[in-house]
């Protein structure tokens, strides 16, 4: 019902920055609950950060101060500005799309690649 496509990761070296940017299709968006994930190799997926409809954001500790979510209603797309990356970032990032319906309600996207060298 709602598809999700990611883009914005590459290979950056520590202390630089990256932007993610999710764009979700359908008309829905605005009431969605949006996240971002990130799975590192023989790791267990890791929540991020999570900006809710009214705007209100949360994230991990690891990331505080250096990670910002955000929305564009108008776009339907959900943005992370990762600023002085660290090589401990270094992951598959994923967008999730998360709406109070019945069934189907959680989506996710493809998973973008980031890369901090050291």
């Amino acid at each position: 019902q709602v598809q999700l496509v990611e883009s914005g990761g590459g290979l950056v070296q520590a202390g630089g920055s990256l932007r993610l940017s999710c764009r979700a299709s359908g008309n829905s968006f605005q009431i969605a609950v949006m996240g971002w994930y990130r799975q590192a190799p023989e790791q267990e997926r890791e929540w991020v950060a999570t900006i809710h409809a009214d705007f209100n954001t949360d994230y991990v500790d690891s990331v505080k101060g250096r990670f910002t979510i955000s929305r564009d209603n108008r776009k339907n797309t959900v943005y992370l500005q990762m600023n002085n990356l660290e090589p401990d970032d270094t992951a598959v990032y994923y967008c999730n799309f998360k709406a109070p319906w019945r069934g189907p309600n959680n989506f996710w996207g493809q998973g973008t690649q980031v890369t901090v060298s050291s």
